[in-house]
């Protein structure tokens, strides 16, 4: 009587990673780009998106709730920078900036959709 044999099957187990670990090693390997991005922050979000956003808080009615938040966002921006930090740490803060200045246009925007 023939043994039966039962092939095995090996599997390769497939290491995923997570969009937020990717995010973090592409953030980490932008780091021969930093003089790039260090201008893009600086200028893009100081000259750019944060006179943006205090324009629309001024003009929903200056929510003075508001200006801090949009001061805390510049200058996260700003205090990683100059204090020379790695890409790894800049660039997702800069986003977290883009985020909530984001979030303050569209709550703004929303404010002026409400009828008086």
């Amino acid at each position: 009587m023939k043994t039966l044999q039962h092939p095995i099957v090996l599997q390769d187990s497939v290491q995923r990673t997570s969009i937020i670990r990717r995010f973090f090693d592409w953030a980490g390997a932008q780091q021969k780009n930093r003089i790039a991005w260090l201008a893009v922050m600086l200028m893009g979000h100081a000259c750019v998106l944060t006179p943006l956003t205090l324009f629309f808080i001024m003009y929903s009615g200056n929510n003075l709730a508001l200006w801090p938040f949009a001061m805390v966002a510049m200058v996260l921006v700003l205090i990683t920078n100059l204090s020379a930090q790695p890409t790894k740490i800049t660039i997702p803060v800069f986003f977290l900036s883009i985020l909530l200045d984001v979030i303050i246009i569209v709550d703004c925007i929303i404010n002026l959709a409400k009828p008086a």
